[in-house]
């Protein structure tokens, strides 16, 4: 026990000051099983050990453990909390689950056995936490945390620390924020290499940036889907193929599973199921018409976010590209449609959002999102970059 004390300290004083996430507020942390769902690159160790940091400080009660130790090959999760307990410990910050046989059962063995003790688990959406955490939906709560938000990668790379919008607001009084960012910095400096390398926390100081994201969505694919989806590794290449496929696609509104399923040679029905394992992973996102779902056929397909796009496709339009931001920008916290009778996107059926760019220019990363209210007139016009402020 005293070397997993050991190494959670350590990896304490590795952290530093890490940008304090929103879900750290929005989490109820009294809950007894915590399981905090996020892609690859999101950032959710660090949430964990922010989390450990903030609230525990030196504190033997609180302990990060991850699953990957070979000492859980030959130990049961149950015994090493029955252990974490008669030493006084009361909160328990597991990583690694997805990949632990029997994780959920074990989670719920410990909580019935101690009556005191809290879980917080990190898991991969691709181990998809709403199936696998069946057996322990009674007491367990599922959050998602995103990548940075633009407001939280300002708060990271300048001096000022930005509050939080709900786009409520902002569609009522956006003034008084932008005028309050603007009279500090120029976001516009900042929101390109958002764009580009700004999404995954691990990538905002590294030179390398394009390389290591690469590895990271090689992983995502060749770990993550293929081991939660047990697919054979010679189904690999038709995965990748599709990936690569989509993201040239730039954004194409109709999307043709037929003609998709030729391209990567497999049927439509293992076309869809890779859709979903890709769209699980964060990779892409399928939007559909309001009131259609998973397994009907996705109005758009787009990647699942701008840095992902650009390191596949490093000259991807920057019309595509703010298309992308937006619809991510908006999915943490709203319910983002295609629109059946326009070109536009339905946001939680109540507003359409449009883009224009600056002077017609597509290139131009300077555009406006234009919210029109449904069955008005009425329209709201934001700069693009303040819908990273929503979350």
């Amino acid at each position: 026990m005293e070397a997993f004390y050991t190494t959670h300290s350590h990896l304490l004083e590795l952290l530093g000051n890490p940008v304090r996430r929103t879900l750290m507020d929005e989490i109820d942390w009294d809950d007894r099983v915590i399981c905090i769902k996020g892609c690859r690159g999101v950032g959710k160790t660090t949430f964990l050990l922010h989390y450990a940091k903030e609230f525990f400080g030196r504190s033997k009660k609180c302990l990060y453990v991850n699953l990957d130790n070979f000492y859980f090959c030959h130990n049961r999760l149950t015994d090493f909390a029955d252990v974490f307990v008669a030493q006084g410990g009361t909160v328990l910050l597991i990583d690694g689950v997805g990949k632990c046989p029997g994780w959920t059962v074990d989670i719920k063995a410990c909580c019935e056995k101690h009556p005191a003790l809290r879980v917080v688990c990190a898991v991969s959406p691709v181990f998809d936490a709403g199936e696998d955490c069946h057996e322990i939906n009674d007491v367990a709560k599922v959050y998602t945390l995103g990548g940075f938000t633009f407001r939280e990668y300002l708060n990271l790379v300048t001096a000022y620390k930005h509050d939080v919008c709900s786009l409520d607001s902002l569609l009522a009084n956006s003034e008084n924020v932008i005028e309050e960012v603007t009279r500090r910095i120029n976001p516009q400096d900042f929101f390109q290499n958002y764009l580009h390398h700004g999404y995954s926390p691990f990538l905002t100081d590294k030179k390398n940036y394009s390389a290591t994201l690469l590895r990271m969505i090689n992983m995502m694919v060749e770990v993550d889907i293929l081991l939660a989806r047990q697919i054979e590794l010679k189904y690999l290449s038709k995965i990748k193929t599709l990936l690569y496929k989509l993201a040239t696609a730039g954004n194409e509104t109709a999307v043709n599973i037929s003609h998709l399923s030729e391209e990567v040679q497999a049927s439509r029905a293992t076309v869809m199921n890779y859709l979903k394992y890709l769209d699980d992973a964060g990779l892409i996102t399928m939007l559909y018409s309001e009131y259609d779902e998973y397994p009907k056929k996705p109005s758009q397909i787009m990647i699942g976010n701008p840095n992902i796009q650009y390191a596949i496709c490093p000259n991807t339009r920057q019309n595509v590209v703010n298309e992308l931001f937006a619809v991510n920008a908006l999915s943490s916290k709203h319910l983002v449609n295609k629109d059946k009778k326009t070109a536009s996107y339905a946001i939680d059926n109540e507003w359409l959002l449009t883009f224009d760019k600056a002077g017609g220019n597509a290139k131009s990363v300077h555009c406006d999102a234009v919210f029109t209210k449904r069955g008005t007139s009425e329209s709201v016009r934001l700069p693009l970059w303040l819908l990273g402020f929503i979350g």
